[in-house]
Parts: C-alpha cells; structure tokens; sequence
C-alpha cells in the first residue's frame, strides 16, 4: 500500500494576506468613483443654451437655525470628566496587572503593547499615550461637532481595558 503524501495549505492566511488586504483597501476607496453615472440631461444641445438674464434682488434673507444646547455643551463637563476618569482608571489597572502579569513569566497578547512591554517605563508610557490619545480623539471630535461619538471613543476604551483587566485576572 503506497502511502501518499497530502500537503496541508494554510488557505486562510492566504485569503487574509497584506497583499488582498491592501487590494481590499484600494477597492473600498474607489469604489464611490464607480458608482458614479453621468447625466445625460447635461449632454443635451437644449442645455446648452444661455441663460436669460435677470436682474435679482441684493439681500437676500437667511434663516437663523437654533442649535440644541444638547450639542453646545462645553468639552470638560461632568459626563466628559466621568468618561475619562474612569477611562484612565481602567488604563491604569491594566497597566498595573499586565506588568505583575509579565514579571511572573506571562506574556503579552496585544502586539502593540508587546513593542513596548520589554521595560516598565516603556508600559507606562504605552498605557499613559493610550489615555492621551483618548481625550485627543475625544476633543477634535468635540470640535468638529461629532458629540455622540466623542463620547463614545471614552466608552470603547473602557470597554476594552475593562476587558483586558478582566482577562489578566482571569489568567492569573
């Protein structure tokens, strides 16, 4: 009986290779240019024709518009300040456990972390720049007027590092 040699393939790390992601990137970027479509109204010889002129009025009355105060509030008040209390509260858990984690011979799973897990400075400054980058996100978005989501930003951060402190706990 011969025996036969069956090769396995690593299909999924083919499927999900840099070289598709990027392909998938660039698609997913150009794909408004493809959903364009061309009026053909504007193609017309009618449309072609100039337009008559005629004379308009000077002023011209604009609308106030009344934005809620829900919106208008301002960056640092009390829901702000909880979200980022308690979001650098978390942060500092997961500092605190994943170092007593790594001194007792565990092992980062977060690859960014991992670049700066080698030294405890290192980790504190990763978990420091992770809750400076929360209320820098939190605040551009505040200023370009997406308020839902600036508060959501603190939210998923405490998601996350409540979830990583759980999980450190966990494995302890």
């Amino acid at each position: 009986m011969p025996l036969t040699k069956v090769m396995l393939t690593k299909w999924l790390g083919t499927i999900f290779s840099p070289r598709i992601a990027l392909l998938l990137v660039i698609a997913g970027c150009c794909s408004p240019a493809f959903a364009q479509e061309v009026s053909y109204a504007l193609l017309q010889p009618a449309s072609m024709e100039p337009i008559p002129m005629t004379p308009t009025p000077m002023t011209t009355s604009v609308p106030t518009v009344n934005i809620p105060e829900a919106s208008n509030h301002r960056f640092w008040d009390r829901e702000n300040s909880f979200l980022f209390a308690t979001s650098t509260a978390f942060s500092a858990a997961d500092f605190v456990i994943t170092r007593n984690n790594l001194r007792n011979g565990g092992q980062e799973l977060n690859p960014v972390t991992r670049l700066f897990a080698g030294s405890t400075t290192g980790l504190a400054v990763n978990f420091a720049g992770e809750s400076v980058g929360v209320i820098g996100l939190s605040y551009f978005l505040h200023k370009t007027g997406h308020h839902k989501l600036e508060r959501a930003v603190s939210m998923l951060n405490i998601g996350s590092s409540a979830a990583a402190v759980t999980f450190d706990l966990a494995r302890r």
